[in-house]
């Protein structure tokens, strides 16, 4: 167990969960229904199952380039750890597992679950032919919300979609980050990335301004949310401002010829950021 774990890189559900959670408050509110925790548990799940499937097909699919690359020749597959066959068995086990969660949860979600597949495993298809697969990346974690708020409601939304899309250009920015480490062997193994494609100094900027689209939406998203839902703005606007501090400082942490400080910028800064906000909104939602 602890090396499947590890092979998705759990504690990473982070990033996505408090969105999700957001999504689901949100729809939670507007429809003034309680709290309504089987349901909830419900969406917990789908997230876990999606992101655990995702990230096991990534590195299934990503085996052997995982294996000349020194930086991940130690993960799970290449190593040796976990065999290839189990890995593609424990994604189709999480596949199923997602799909009949939706199917308890109610017709839409069951319906729109293998487009949601389709999206978080097609995305580890993407760095063969695209330096836009940060970006898909991005909108596979951008379903978060947006499936959330569906759980409670049954329809779409304005505010999780905006959220959804903030966490687009989040995700996409800092895996730009991440992507710095591999630019050269990325080039040498023909793969597509945006530092690959544009070299560090110009893939450092992108990533900024794909954070400044961030940024717009985030207040976008939380000025509609406040005046969708009278009074929800102190705890939400402090959360806001600590999430779009963090990503600020996370630009701070890395320049072009100074990568020692990425995982700190990818991990660290960004699971705080989105705890954080998480928590501050759904508080807010929750005393409103």
């Amino acid at each position: 167990m602890k090396n499947y774990f590890s092979l998705v890189k759990f504690s990473h559900t982070l990033f996505a969960m408090p969105f999700a959670l957001v999504g689901f408050f949100i729809g939670n509110a507007e429809t003034g229904s309680g709290l309504q925790w089987k349901l909830l548990g419900l969406v917990v799940l789908c997230m876990i199952f999606a992101r655990s499937a995702a990230m096991a097909f990534n590195r299934w699919l990503d085996r052997d380039v995982d294996a000349a690359n020194p930086r991940t020749q130690l993960r799970e597959i290449p190593a040796g750890i976990i065999s290839p066959k189990s890995v593609l068995v424990f994604v189709v086990v999480n596949c199923l597992l997602f799909v009949t969660t939706t199917y308890f949860i109610n017709s839409i979600c069951f319906l729109l679950s293998p487009i949601a597949l389709a999206v978080v495993l097609g995305y580890s298809y993407t760095k063969r032919f695209t330096w836009l697969c940060h970006l898909v990346l991005g909108l596979g974690l951008a379903l978060a919300p947006v499936g959330a708020y569906l759980a409670v409601t049954g329809y779409f939304g304005l505010v999780p979609v905006l959220y959804g899309l903030a966490v687009l250009f989040w995700t996409g920015g800092f895996d730009v980050i991440y992507a710095l480490q591999d630019e050269q062997f990325d080039q040498t193994q023909r793969l597509y990335s945006i530092p690959a494609a544009f070299g560090k100094d110009r893939a450092l900027r992108v990533s900024s301004w794909m954070h400044g689209g961030t940024a717009v939406l985030m207040v976008l998203a939380g000025w509609t949310l406040h005046e969708k839902l009278l009074h929800v703005d102190l705890l939400m606007g402090l959360g806001t401002g600590i999430f779009l501090s963090l990503l600020v400082y996370q630009h701070r942490l890395v320049r072009p010829n100074d990568l020692s400080r990425v995982n700190l910028a990818f991990f660290t800064t960004n699971g705080i950021a989105s705890i954080v906000f998480g928590t501050l909104t759904i508080t807010d939602l929750l005393l409103k």
